[in-house]
């Protein structure tokens, strides 16, 4: 066994021999005995997780949780009943119509009671009219009053093909001038005459919205009765108790199903479009804003509970006489935080409010970014972002300038400028729902006749018993496609563990070296290495000073320096009195110590050096 161990390349039962002293080869008994414990150890795991996996097959079917889905009327007011406010920019914007295209309301589908469209209007009509620009120049035609004016500032020109006005040089804008220096211009102009008359129109509306209750804009729009006819899901029927409204600045009334407000998110354990949300509603076309809103439907979207819903950026629409169907695949996502990337957990570490109280995103952060410029450098808040502490939403009555002070810092928002994206980070997680969505004619002919009637007659009572047209009509369905959700998420390319894997690979396939030898080496170089220089400069010191330990000490205390190679360390001891010689057979050390003498001698084999007294 001795010569097992003094000749095998397991370091640890090398050292057991070689090591002087009963501590150290009791420390390297337990090191190899540990080591020999953790390699059967690994090897047992290896064989099991080998075996197991060859045999074993695990199947999972699980529940998902349901999304919140909110669904919003295109049209966020009730046309008759906001006409009592809207009425003047209505006029104005008839007005405009008429002397531009020659637009007469004359045969609409629905007349309108509007007072004498020749009306002046109010003088901020005339101070921010719609202007005909001509062919670039700095010459427009006021389409309020017909004469023309010189406009100055800079030109934001919006162009558009999707309608031209009147010749094809032709353009529409409106001037905004800040009100505390009127050479402080900016016309803003547009080649659609669509697109002018929108903007323009919007502009003004929000201004008049800002200053309406909340309570009384909430009566202004719809109710969930109003909006949703039917609702089933996961095949049991469902009513306005599951909807929870919540009030959009520019969509009115909104209403979200399972937004998990009472406690209690829903799930279902099917996939497949008979098991998840079946809503018809209720549009009311004849009721729409004319102006407001060019198109026809609902708007939705889906989301997590603790997310706000953005309907007006990342919204879908939806048809009416139509049935669309909406399946969804699931799918969360984590990322991994600094050093890594650059996004944030909570958003805790960002220097902006979180002004909707849900949970951060990246829209939020830039939403709330803007909300605070626009509150700093304007005085007042944007209408279509949620109101700061402390804030009020813009008008001119009180705020003058906020229309300009408006346009040019979404200027500089659009253009990066005011340093919201770089401020602002993703989420670390976040949940994601990818839409696929298919869209059917409804009712079909053969049916349409029994089921508006019966539709009809159901909401009959809330609807003044008027029969229901398909196209006031939307046939919704959301479910998920499967019950398969895929995660995906960013792990470490470089661990602790794998470091030191690829470390111990380079020492082994270059210098057949472990752990156990690593520990040799230290043991060595750093701990019997560190020891020769005090006892040198004892050795020295007994010789110099006539020996006051002892002559004993010397024949016993003689430096002894580990051997690196075969045999051990070599040792010459003489009897009391005479020379006593230690040195490694390697060479690396020698020292000789003569009792009774004042010579001793300390150096390599073969070239001492000699010290006399």
């Amino acid at each position: 066994m001795r010569w097992y161990c003094l000749n095998t390349n397991t370091h640890g039962c090398r050292r057991i021999v070689v090591s002087r002293g009963r501590l150290r080869r009791l420390l390297w008994i337990l090191l190899t005995l540990s080591a020999v414990g953790l390699i059967l150890w690994q090897c047992a795991e290896l064989l099991m997780n080998y075996y197991s996996a060859s045999v074993s097959v695990t199947v999972q079917f699980q529940k998902l949780p349901f999304p919140a889905v909110t669904i919003c009327n295109i049209n966020p007011y009730k046309y008759s009943a906001m006409k009592e406010y809207l009425s003047e920019l209505d006029k104005e914007t008839k007005k405009a119509l008429e002397t531009f295209y020659g637009f007469s309301e004359g045969k609409s589908k629905v007349r309108r009671s509007v007072d004498d469209w020749n009306s002046t209007g109010s003088d901020f009509f005339q101070q921010i009219p719609l202007l005909k620009v001509e062919d670039f120049s700095r010459t427009a035609t006021d389409l309020h009053s017909g004469q023309k004016r010189r406009v100055e500032g800079s030109v934001f020109h919006k162009d558009s093909s999707i309608v031209n006005s009147g010749d094809s040089n032709d353009i529409i804008g409106f001037q905004l001038c800040d009100a505390n220096n009127s050479s402080e211009c900016a016309l803003y102009t547009f080649s659609s005459g669509v697109n002018a008359i929108q903007e323009w129109y919007k502009l003004h509306y929000m201004n008049i919205m800002a200053q309406i209750p909340l309570e009384t804009k909430e009566k202004l729009s719809y109710s969930a009765d109003d909006l949703i006819l039917t609702c089933f899901f996961d095949g049991l029927s469902c009513d306005k108790r599951h909807f929870t409204r919540f009030h959009h600045p520019l969509h009115g009334n909104c209403y979200t199903f399972n937004s998990g407000e009472n406690g209690t998110i829903l799930s279902t354990s099917t996939g497949g479009s008979e098991y998840g949300l079946h809503v018809v509603l209720y549009i009311d076309e004849a009721d729409y804003n004319p102006f407001l809103v060019t198109s026809t439907g609902a708007k939705i979207i889906v989301h997590d509970q603790n997310e706000y819903p953005f309907i007006e950026d990342i919204g879908t629409e939806i048809e009416t006489a139509a049935a669309t169907s909406i399946g969804m695949h699931f799918t969360r996502s984590r990322k991994l935080s600094k050093p890594y990337s650059d996004c944030t957990e909570t958003g805790a570490d960002i220097p902006v409010d979180n002004l909707y109280n849900k949970s951060y995103s990246l829209q939020i952060c830039l939403h709330s970014c803007f909300q605070k410029a626009m509150v700093e450098s304007c005085g007042c808040a944007q209408y279509a972002q949620p109101l700061p502490a402390g804030a009020e939403y813009c008008n001119y009555k009180k705020n003058p300038n906020w229309m300009y002070c408006y346009y040019r810092l979404h200027e500089k928002f659009v253009k990066e400028q005011l340093g919201c994206q770089q401020i602002c980070k993703d989420a670390c997680s976040f949940k994601e729902w990818a839409l696929t969505t298919s869209i059917a004619q409804w009712p079909s002919a053969v049916s349409e006749d029994w089921m508006l009637r019966v539709l009809s007659w159901d909401k009959g009572q809330k609807l003044n018993n008027k029969k229901l047209n398909k196209t006031d009509l939307a046939n919704l369905m959301v479910f998920y496609k499967d019950l398969n959700e895929r995660f995906i998420s960013e792990n470490p390319a470089n661990t602790l563990v794998i470091l030191l894997s690829n470390f111990g690979g380079q020492l082994g396939l270059w210098m057949s070296c472990s752990v156990v030898c690593v520990i040799e080496i230290v043991e060595v170089f750093l701990i019997s290495s560190s020891g020769l220089p005090l006892q040198e400069f004892a050795i020295k010191l007994e010789f110099v000073s006539g020996d006051p330990l002892g002559p004993s000490w010397a024949v016993t205390h003689s430096v002894l320096v580990p051997r690196l190679a075969q045999g051990g360390v070599e040792q010459e001891s003489l009897p009391k009195g005479l020379c006593t010689r230690t040195c490694s057979s390697s060479g690396i050390f020698c020292l000789f110590s003569r009792t009774g003498c004042s010579e001793f001698s300390l150096g390599t084999k073969g070239r001492n050096s000699t010290t006399r007294s």
